[in-house]
């Protein structure tokens, strides 16, 4: 396992923890849903989210160590898009 496979699977714990935080807020946008819908929406959201983890560490182990910054990128746009639903600016 190299640096680049590590650092996607901590970046992929932060996700999860990420997507987490986000549901369990309850944020009026959420609140508004059908709870079926919103059932299926978390768990749409840990389904792909888990699709993209598995793929960029597939690739890092396959020779391709730059999807860790292609990851990286992808972990501070999911961080700053929670930011602002846990701070309530959106």
């Amino acid at each position: 396992m190299g640096l680049a496979t590590a650092i996607i699977f901590l970046l992929g714990i932060a996700n999860f923890a990420i997507n987490r935080a986000v549901f369990e807020r309850g944020h009026p946008m959420f609140a508004r849903l059908p709870s079926a819908s919103q059932t299926l929406g978390r768990r749409a959201a840990l389904i792909s989210e888990f699709a993209v983890l598995f793929f960029a560490l597939l690739l890092s182990t396959q020779g391709w160590p730059g999807y860790a910054w292609a990851y990286g990128v992808y972990t501070a746009v999911n961080g700053a898009a929670a930011w602002l639903i846990l701070t309530g600016r959106v």
